[in-house]
């Protein structure tokens, strides 16, 4: 088991696929360069299985997993890895599945549902998606327990960070969400009333 620090590297796209690495305590994130060069954020990552990166294509996206606090890091080979798996019990199985390759489901689920969507129906689904991973429960709704940056929210969505801020200024105002310090409150229920009723009028 490895202590990293916040900021720092956890795993890039040079580390040996024959390893596994398990996130045992902290937060991370994902991050690979766009078009443009410039790095920005693909997916955050709870404690659990870290997704091994996508398989390389001849555009280098230099993928990596930084930890955003300090993290509890352990890895094992991916041969000893699978022979554990195998011997552990359906339902572990599944949820062992579901942290290790669902993360990038829903990165393609996102995408998708984007193609359709209005930036402000993509930040709605981005807070959906982060209350469902890292929102504990308040009497305000699901606090996130990690720090929503509007620069995090804009590569999440891909848009500029002030329309960003200016939609979350205007979710504030309409009890969407609510602010607590540095921590944003996500009402679940009114955002999924919101989606419901916008694509209603489609």
């Amino acid at each position: 088991m490895d202590t990293v620090a916040k900021r720092e590297i956890i795993i890039d796209d040079k580390h040996s696929p024959e390893l596994a690495f398990i996130l045992l305590s902290g937060v991370a994130r994902i991050t690979c360069r766009n078009r443009k060069g410039d790095r920005i954020l693909v997916i955050m990552v709870a404690p659990g299985m870290i997704p091994g990166f996508p398989p390389p294509v001849p555009l280098s996206y230099n993928f990596r997993c930084e930890a955003v606090t300090e993290c509890q890091v352990g890895t094992i080979e991916l041969k000893a890895f699978i022979e554990i798996s195998l011997g552990i019990a359906s339902d572990d199985f599944k949820q062992m599945a579901a942290s290790y390759l669902g993360r990038w489901d829903l990165v393609q689920l996102r995408c998708a549902n984007f193609m359709s969507c209005t930036l402000e129906e993509r930040l709605v689904l981005t807070l959906l998606e982060l209350a469902e991973n890292f929102g504990i429960k308040d009497k305000r709704g699901l606090r996130l327990t990690i720090s929503a940056r509007h620069q995090d929210l804009a590569d999440l969505v891909g848009a500029s960070r002030p329309r960003v801020t200016e939609f979350l200024v205007k979710f504030e105002r309409d009890k969407l969400i609510n602010r607590d310090e540095r921590h944003l409150i996500i009402n679940r229920d009114r955002l999924e009333g919101f989606l419901a009723r916008t694509h209603s009028h489609r």
